[in-house]
């Protein structure tokens, strides 16, 4: 079965320490994603996701801006977030380990992230829905995100950890 994702029930979101005290949380607003299983078990799910970098939002435009440049996401040269994974691991009840590669900035790297499968339903109009909660971390280094600023103190202004959060509903296509 294939199914897309249901943007108006899906979120996209990340968390970032500043200064290491504080978290600045952020999220995209453009993605899409398919989601492809034959069996009941959903270890077979191909998935395919990308997201429009320009898209990104932290409530703050300047700091948009900055993350959107060369510095960071660089969206003129790499305007996508994409992850692909073929299969998902059951590590017990609705659990599982989503293992697949993420492309940032043209750099791929393998990524494991956590995959909650939050259940099957059929909406009012009778459309089959899939729902998973997401979660997992990245080092933005490794993916070429490598900005960096000290304070005079010596402290770190921005954590190389990006913490993700995806909540997500499919649609049977």
């Amino acid at each position: 079965m294939k199914y897309v994702i249901d943007k108006a029930h899906s979120e996209v979101t990340f968390k970032v320490r500043h200064l290491m005290i504080s978290n600045v949380s952020g999220q995209f607003s453009n993605f899409d994603s398919t989601f492809e299983s034959e069996s009941e078990d959903l270890t077979d799910a191909k998935i395919h996701f990308e997201a429009d970098v320009d898209s990104i939002s932290t409530g703050n435009e300047q700091r948009d801006g900055h993350l959107k440049s060369a510095d960071f996401f660089d969206a003129d040269n790499h305007p996508k977030l994409i992850f692909e994974a073929q299969g998902m691991k059951s590590t017990g009840g609705s659990n599982y380990k989503l293992d697949g590669q993420m492309s940032i900035r043209g750099k791929q790297l393998p990524l494991s992230l956590d995959a909650e499968f939050t259940g099957k339903m059929t909406d009012p109009y009778g459309n089959e829905k899939l729902g998973f909660e997401i979660s997992g971390k990245l080092n933005r280094k490794e993916f070429g995100l490598h900005w960096d600023a000290v304070t005079e103190a010596g402290g770190v202004v921005v954590s190389d950890e990006v913490r993700l959060f995806v909540n997500v509903q499919f649609q049977k296509a």
